[in-house]
């Protein structure tokens, strides 16, 4: 398809969007091609006439730059294969903190690529500009499978650990089962979308139903890791791949571990099988053992030997227009194309006759088929997916080398596309001088930077707050409709408390809003709230509908309350609550704002304002024969349950009693207490009285060899190297 450089954007006037805004000019950004199929699209669609009428009627393309206006998508071009080889390199994708891409997979409606990275995010790439659009953490282990449903409404992913997720097209993650154990290695749509198969490392295929979910039958398929599984298109057929050699097929409506048959050929461990879409008659295969397959299902048997590869093939892709070109992606980042209508020999390798010329087809050998266009240079590392725009004229590509690639065919007229460093390396290239090493490191720095400010304004836009209006903290509680009906005071306007009668009655009128008779689910509330974060709530008051929570003890606050400040007054007219004044038994103070009439110690004679002192830590337990003998007396110099001892310059305020027992440490400790006016030193050399409590000594640090003991009696470490 056409593309076209750019040296500067001012706002998409070359088929791509930029960065002009509101009239004004953007900053320049270095070369980007950028796609724009739509003029192609719509020269075809104006010339076009049905086939028996002979078919397109427009100037054909020639090899000269002048017919560039003139190039057809392929979707004009179904009997001319070659035109669509992507020879030409578009661009490259990275994102800023890289990771090798797993799984490349175009959106249905081919605006844009989504890639799953080994670190579990999803990143979606313009599809005509490549530049970044946004990025998320879709799981939190490596992705190693995609799938989009054939009504493109639902994607599919998969994980190392197993997990499935159900994904919406705007990436709403809507529903999350544990598929297998083991990785999901690959994962593959019924041509109803009403269920789903997937391949795991556990040598199993697991058939689920969509929508509900559930595992509907388990196939103990090989006898090895299964690494790849497809359902063909149109028929009740699945094809699995394994480490154990071998292909096999499945009628998936059977529920035994008996395959329909055993398709043989391969000479390692199977990465890729993958039924042809346009009419459904061939299965392609591709395998660790240098070579790829093309098996005619009308004859179980295979008819094509696809060579050429110096290392293993990794994966391998149909073009979704033309079912004669098939693309494959090698171990050593090698990108090949092959016509399997065309032998396309090098020269000495005398050609093989194809199975359908022979006089007996079921047992004549494989056609041997050399690959059409090579790019031995596609990538530095193994490629590891492949998928073609749906309109076939975009191949995109993911490598263990961290960078996503695009891939087209040549305009008309240009020659020096096979003299790239993707095609002759990059020290033939910068010989040649079609590949300038600074210039380029140049421009990819340019374009890190450009992608770098895409992404960081993609994650600004995602940080946008929810305008659904909700209680603040409260997630999943949304405001009433009827502001009047607000049922919590101080949302929505202040309400005044009502009137109450202490003596009239012994509880608190409920808050307004409220219906006595019908009392709100407090489970389901303090449930959201823990899931929120926040404090649990209040108890309902006694004799309410729902008794499961017992009522304080006098003088106490309920469960979930803080205590208020020392200076807090309730508001005139609002009710106290019951047993205010009475303190709980044994306690010698007040609680803050209660109005309690003892004092914090018998020192405090001021009444209720002794419990001003609220920022200190609660009093220690009563002693040996007060009202309250639950609680036994600490030990000489240790501090009360769930008391923590304070810091090594803290002193009592004026006025305030201390403990009992503060000076004398606990038998057999050598030290004492910081604060706690302790005349013994950490070690006998110290002889500065309390003050010593706050030097600490570092324990002695284990040995590397008590670890590798601890570590092999839990059975690690056991095997010498």
């Amino acid at each position: 398809m056409a593309f076209q450089q750019r040296e500067r954007d001012f706002g998409g006037q070359d088929g791509g969007g930029g960065a002009y805004e509101g009239g004004g000019f953007g900053r320049g950004r270095g070369k980007r091609p950028v796609t724009d199929y739509g003029s192609t699209m719509v020269h075809w669609m104006r010339n076009r006439q049905p086939r028996f009428k002979g078919g397109y009627q427009g100037e054909m393309e020639r090899p000269s730059p002048s017919y560039i206006v003139d190039m057809l998508p392929p979707l004009a071009r179904l009997s001319n294969p070659a035109d669509s080889i992507p020879s030409k390199h578009l661009h490259s994708s990275l994102n800023k903190i890289k990771h090798p891409v797993n799984v490349v997979r175009w959106t249905p409606e081919g605006r844009r690529l989504l890639t799953a990275s080994s670190s579990g995010e999803f990143t979606l790439w313009n599809g005509t500009g490549f530049n970044f659009e946004t990025i998320m953490q879709a799981h939190d282990v490596a992705i190693r499978a995609l799938a989009y449903s054939h009504s493109d409404d639902w994607l599919i992913s998969a994980d190392h650990d197993g997990l499935i997720k159900y994904w919406q097209p705007n990436f709403n993650n809507v529903k999350v089962i544990q598929g297998h154990t083991e990785p999901v290695r690959d994962i593959a749509f019924s041509p109803t979308d009403s269920k789903f198969v997937t391949a795991s490392d556990d040598a199993h295929l697991k058939i689920f139903d969509f929508a509900g979910g559930v595992e509907e039958s388990s196939i103990h398929a090989h006898t090895w890791d299964v690494k790849t599984v497809d359902w063909h298109p149109t028929k009740g057929l699945i094809v699995s791949g394994s480490k154990d050699h071998l292909i096999k097929l499945w009628d998936p409506r059977e529920s035994g571990n008996k395959e329909l048959t055993i398709l043989r050929g391969h000479k390692n461990t199977i990465t890729r099988t993958l039924f042809e879409r346009v009419r459904g008659d061939c299965l392609a295969t591709s395998a660790r053992d240098q070579t790829a397959r093309v098996f005619d299902l009308r004859m179980m048997r295979d008819i094509l030997l696809l060579k050429g590869h110096e290392k293993e093939i990794s994966t391998l892709t149909w073009h979704p227009i033309h079912s004669s070109l098939l693309s494959t992606g090698g171990g050593d980042g090698a990108l090949h194309h092959y016509l399997l209508d065309e032998p396309n020999n090098p020269p000495g390798v005398l050609p093989t006759l194809a199975p359908y010329d022979s006089p007996d087809p079921t047992t004549a050998p494989a056609q041997t088929i050399h690959p059409a266009h090579k790019i031995p240079y596609a990538h530095d590392f193994p490629i590891w997916s492949l998928d073609w725009h749906p309109l076939g004229h975009i191949l995109a590509s993911g490598s263990n080398d961290r960078v996503t690639r695009f891939w087209t065919r040549a305009r008309p007229g240009e020659t020096d596309s096979f003299n790239d460093r993707y095609h002759i390396g990059e020290e033939a290239a910068e010989a040649q001088g079609t590949w300038d090493r600074r210039g380029n490191r140049r421009q990819r720095q340019a374009e890190e930077e450009q992608e770098l400010e895409d992404e960081m304004e993609g994650l600004v836009d995602q940080k946008m707050p929810s305008k659904a209006p909700s209680f603040p903290g409260i997630p999943g509680l949304p405001l009433p409709q009827n502001p009047s009906a607000i049922q919590i005071p101080g949302v929505g306007g202040p309400l005044p408390p009502p009137p109450f009668n202490n003596s009239s009655l012994d509880v608190p009128p409920p808050l307004p809003g409220l219906n006595p008779s019908n009392p709100p689910d407090f489970a389901r509330l303090a449930e959201m709230m823990k899931n929120a974060g926040l404090p649990p709530p209040p108890p309902p008051p006694i004799g309410s509908a729902n008794p499961q929570f017992p009522p304080p003890p006098p003088g106490m606050l309920p469960p979930g309350l803080l205590p208020p400040p020392g200076n807090f007054q309730l508001p005139p007219g609002f009710p106290p609550p019951p047993n205010m004044g009475v303190p709980p038994p044994g306690f010698a103070g007040a609680i803050p704002g209660m109005g309690g009439q003892t004092g914090v110690s018998q020192g405090n004679e001021e009444g209720g304002s002794g419990g001003s002192n609220a920022g200190l830590p609660p009093p220690p337990p009563p002693p040996i024969g007060s009202a309250n003998p639950q609680f036994p007396p600490p030990p000489p110099g240790m501090l009360p349950p769930g008391l923590l001892p304070p810091p090594g310059n803290f002193q009592l305020p004026p006025g305030f009693p201390p403990p009992p027992n503060m000076g004398v440490p606990p038998p057999g400790f050598a030290g004492a207490i910081p604060g706690m006016g302790g005349q013994t030193g950490v070690s006998q050399g110290n002889e500065e009285g309390g003050s010593g409590g706050s030097v600490r000594r570092r324990g002695p640090l284990p040995s590397q060899e008590e670890s590798l003991q601890m570590e092999q009696r839990r059975g690690k470490y056991t095997r010498a190297r």
